[in-house]
């Protein structure tokens, strides 16, 4: 079993930037995807980015401003948020498998607000 813990959200003005933390307990090596969602007030949760052994993904509406990694000394993905702009604030929430399919997450984290300000 894996529990996944956000953290990092908060609020900050247009063009700045915050670090968005997941820890997981549990057995962390052996997760392969993990990714970054986010749902904003009346939408739907939309992918941000994922990363697998093998390969990351971005959504386009964050290319080149946000940057996902994983550090598995520390059990931790973290997720960079750079640029920002009124447009990210939402809920962010990390999800995490053993499978590759970020598309199909068994392990989901509790969110943690992102609020950008103009």
């Amino acid at each position: 079993q894996v529990q996944l813990v956000e953290s990092g959200g908060g609020l900050v003005q247009a063009g700045g930037s915050l670090r968005l933390s997941c820890a997981a307990s549990g057995s962390f090596f052996s997760l392969n995807a993990m990714a970054w969602y986010r749902q904003a007030p009346g939408k739907q949760r939309e992918l941000v980015a994922a990363i697998t052994r093998r390969t990351t993904v971005y959504a386009d509406s964050v290319k080149g401003r946000f940057t996902i990694s994983r550090d598995n000394a520390k059990n931790t993905m973290y997720l960079q948020m750079n640029s920002l702009k009124p447009e990210d604030t939402a809920v962010y929430f990390c999800g995490a498998d053993t499978g590759a399919n970020w598309n199909s997450l068994k392990y989901w984290g509790q969110g943690t607000q992102v609020t950008v300000s103009s």
